[in-house]
């Protein structure tokens, strides 16, 4: 059968997955009385994936459209899960690359270009959304093609088709239509990857070879290796060399092969060079590894990945309340989970230390936060510290990570975003007006800058800003950022927050329990109004007497408290604070427990002074 392997990308929320649903949907790969028919993201399957909006995790699919095979792969738009596009569009020979026809090319989209065309991959530009009221279709088409000139490593990337599109109903045109409203499909689509993108260039007749690209696991048949077939043929009960990326060679054999077929994986008898297949029987394989003939054992070129930029400490849950919601609380359990995850999340680095405080390194604190997610939901406990950017040391010189920031905001609250960004050594390089009323502001600035800025900028915007970051370069480490957070409200006894003792934390800070918590010492309950720390005893009842003065029957009103989601709870962290993570609850505390062990501290840093 004739194959064409296309990959989507684009930016996060430009429309991608939603494209793919149409394309599904109208190759008539589901049945009409299907439940995919009546889905929407249909690859986004995993939880988190759904509930964050976002594509997390690179998935494969295949559609049949006038007897060709055209495998499809879907790739993440955010910054943070790079690491799954880099190593995915190994796998294709063109790619779809959607651009939001109102926000034009962003951070993200200029990032996937460039890895795709470093792969001389076949590039099909698909404008989508050119039904939205701000739409700037001919702006954003020329701003695209200045991307192309400014990327491209061959004058002839330079030519490529463009489509229009409006993904969420299943249309899409090779010209721009006067009409968007009018009858159309995907047909357009469907023929252009036919059309551009090559059919893989591969040796069919040599002996098999494949680079492990992703791996998946299931209870039934364990450990899956997948990748491209890259020559030969793939067969049940072939002895195979497995070389890993360290040179190693182990012996191995084929125990099924399984392709694609719209969400569902299905086994065969055989597939050819060109196909993407998974593979059951070879246990040891990890990303990066070739899996070739006994008769011609040879490596194939080993997948570059972008290293981490942040890093934070982990370690088993040592609280006293420490054992009571999780299934899995011992150390043992958590690395042992950790050096699984290792095998397939490529842009994830572990450094095991001894004691309790691990090092685990991503590439951004959404990357962590999803990981660190995914624990919770698995049943565990455990502890993390605050988030920290890496630096490194080039000619003996430290450097720090710049980082290209756009952020569309609505105008009114542009001063105040402005003036965050520039405490966060944040500069402006331009403004622009936006077709709907708000604001497109870009900034450079220090990753370190950036941690913990989502969710304020969410609260400057009252919800309705936008970001998006994009790496520049290394450059000599810079000033050292203000504090940006006030002291906190500390407990100063164990036991159950009651209401009495929480109105008076309220009356120097905001809290962050309500009555009826438990609380032990050095557990944070709140934000003080001030810079420095204070205890507070949020235990405390009421002394009862026989005295009634005036209005003291009345009921206590507290101010409902502030309720910080995990990545919220990470943006908050100061060094000598932990953030305790069980499948319950979100705990912030201090590290050093009683005020005896942190006052030694503080008098320590004194004396070194």
């Amino acid at each position: 059968m004739d194959i064409r392997n296309v990959a989507i990308i684009a930016h996060v929320d430009h429309g991608k997955t939603t494209l793919i649903d149409g394309l599904l949907k109208q190759s008539k790969t589901f049945r009409e009385n299907e439940a995919a028919m009546a889905q929407t993201l249909i690859l986004d399957s995993s939880e988190q994936e759904r509930e964050r909006g976002i594509t997390i995790l690179a998935k494969n699919t295949a559609i049949t459209y006038r007897n060709v095979k055209i495998n499809i792969i879907d790739t993440p738009g955010h910054a943070d899960f790079g690491g799954e596009v880099e190593r995915t569009l190994n796998m294709a020979d063109g790619a779809l690359l959607v651009i939001d026809a109102q926000e034009g090319p962003m951070p993200q989209t200029r990032f996937v270009l460039k890895k795709a065309l470093e792969l001389g991959l076949q590039l099909i530009v698909v404008i989508n959304k050119i039904d939205k009221r701000a739409a700037q279709v001919e702006k954003v088409t020329s701003e695209t093609h200045d991307l192309f000139l400014e990327v491209a490593t061959h004058e002839t990337q330079l030519e490529f088709p463009v489509y229009y599109a409006i993904g969420r109903e299943g249309k899409a045109w090779a010209k721009l239509p006067e009409n968007p409203t009018e009858h159309a499909d995907l047909t357009p689509l469907f023929e252009a990857m036919l059309h551009y993108v090559p059919a893989p260039r591969v040796e069919k007749e040599k002996p098999f070879q494949l680079l492990v690209t992703t791996l998946d696991w299931d209870d039934f048949q364990g450990k899956y290796a997948i990748g491209r077939i890259a020559r030969g043929r793939a067969t049940p009960g072939r002895a195979v060399a497995l070389l890993t990326k360290s040179g190693r060679r182990e012996d191995a054999r084929i125990e099924r092969v399984y392709v694609s077929q719209g969400l569902k994986r299905i086994e065969v008898p055989s597939a050819d060079a060109g196909d993407i297949v998974a593979l059951t029987g070879i246990s040891a394989a990890h990303i990066g590894d070739t899996i070739a003939d006994v008769s011609a054992p040879e490596a194939l070129p080993t997948i570059a990945i972008a290293e981490p930029t942040v890093t934070m400490s982990i370690g088993s849950n040592t609280s006293p309340l420490a054992g009571r919601e999780g299934q899995f609380v011992t150390s043992r359990q958590l690395l042992d989970r950790i050096l699984k995850e290792l095998e397939t999340n490529v842009s994830l680095r572990f450094e095991e230390r001894d004691g309790n405080e691990h090092l685990l390194s991503g590439r951004g604190e959404l990357h962590l936060a999803v990981f660190l997610e995914n624990l919770r939901r698995e049943g565990f406990e455990f502890h993390v510290g605050k988030p920290r950017v890496i630096m490194k040391r080039i000619e003996g010189q430290e450097m720090e990570p710049l980082e290209e920031l756009v952020i569309d905001v609505e105008k009114s609250y542009s001063g105040a975003v402005m003036g965050e960004v520039g405490k966060r050594r944040g500069v402006l390089i331009s403004q622009t007006d936006n077709p709907d009323g708000s604001m497109r502001l870009v900034f450079i600035i220090p990753t370190r800058g950036l941690l913990g800025f989502r969710s304020q900028l969410l609260t400057l915007s009252r919800g309705t800003g936008l970001m998006s970051s994009q790496f520049l370069r290394y450059e000599p480490m810079g000033a050292a950022l203000p504090r940006l957070r006030n002291g906190v409200l500390i407990a100063s006894d164990s036991g159950k927050a009651v209401a009495y003792g929480l109105n008076v934390a309220q009356g120097r800070g905001s809290t962050f329990i309500g009555p009826q918590t438990d609380v032990y010492e050095g557990m944070i309950v709140g934000l003080n109004s001030r810079e420095e720390d204070i205890e507070v005893n949020v235990t405390k009842e009421k002394r009862l007497s026989n005295m009634r003065a005036s209005g003291s029957d009345e009921a206590i009103q507290l101010t409902p408290p502030t309720i910080m989601s995990l990545e919220q709870s990470l943006d908050f962290l100061e060094d000598n604070e932990f953030l305790e993570i069980t499948p319950k609850s979100l705990r912030l505390r201090k590290k050093l427990l009683t005020a005896t062990e942190r006052a030694k501290v503080r008098r320590a840093a004194r004396d070194a002074d």
